[in-house]
């Protein structure tokens, strides 16, 4: 953790701002699941770093990304929705492909195909890309691309990719797994990624997906009949404690002090922060 950066300070709308640091991870909502034996969703896209540089007095737009809806009918899952903290996007996980639209989505991690089809690409530096669909035989889709690992492909059982762990919050937390691929035929489909993601399900038992655990950007499982939504969005914010945040309505957010340093969580809507 980078500390107060430097004493020279301007003057903004009359308040003295200052340069400050903080950590940060962003994740954005995970991809919803395919349906009709649907390809599981990509992951939110995950960023993570330290001593991002930003000013005292200055308000930072954030938002935090939706789970993306699983696939009307039998269409792909919807891409989840960005996640934006101050000069960080994470990008939305990639819709899982479905019966009538094989081929997954590429986002922050892309969505898993069917039918032989290949998986979509995951966004470089936030995530990986989704498993390839089984051409034959259980016809079981591929898995939602995670943040630390590829989807399996259909012929290798479908289970999403595992997601990253991150202990900013104090304790070690593992989120953004990819959504586990469905299948036609009954029997077990891909389990999701660690971190998140929802297990695929079935079509011919009737057996939908699950969705992604809220705040974590995992990807909803693909379908047997219907997939299961994205999950929602995280982002949290560390700095020294001799610093005040301000959350702008519009945010559900939550601050916790430990060790010299403030962490400030993000679960849900969008709005402006600042510090003084």
């Amino acid at each position: 953790m980078t500390p107060i950066i430097g004493i020279m300070a301007s003057q903004i709308s009359g308040h003295l701002a200052v340069p400050m640091s903080v950590d940060y991870l962003v994740i954005a909502g995970g991809g919803g699941g395919g349906s009709g034996r649907g390809g599981g969703g990509g992951a939110g896209g995950y960023k993570a770093g330290t001593g991002l540089s930003l000013m005292t007095a200055t308000n930072y737009t954030v938002t935090l990304g939706a789970g993306g809806p699983t696939g009307s009918g039998q269409n792909r899952g919807d891409n989840g929705s960005n996640s934006v903290m101050a000069t960080i996007t994470s990008t939305g996980g990639g819709g899982g492909g479905g019966a009538a639209q094989s081929i997954g989505s590429v986002g922050g991690s892309g969505g898993g195909s069917l039918d032989g089809e290949n998986g979509a690409n995951g966004t470089a530096g936030q995530g990986n890309a989704g498993g390839s669909g089984e051409a034959g035989g259980a016809y079981r889709a591929g898995g939602g691309g995670g943040a630390s690992a590829t989807g399996a492909n259909g012929s290798s059982g479908s289970n999403g990719g595992a997601g990253t762990a991150s202990s900013i919050t104090g304790s070690s937390v593992t989120r953004a797994g990819g959504g586990g691929g469905g299948r036609y035929t009954v029997g077990t489909s891909g389990t999701g990624g660690a971190g998140g993601g929802g297990n695929g399900g079935a079509e011919l038992s009737s057996q939908s997906g699950t969705a992604g655990t809220v705040n974590t950007g995992g990807g909803g499982g693909g379908g047997g009949t219907s997939g299961g939504n994205g999950g929602s969005g995280f982002i949290a914010i560390k700095y020294v404690d001799t610093l005040t945040i301000t959350i702008g309505a519009g945010l559900t957010a939550s601050t916790s002090t430990s060790g010299g340093y403030k962490v400030t969580t993000i679960t849900a809507g969008t709005g402006t922060v600042r510090w003084a």
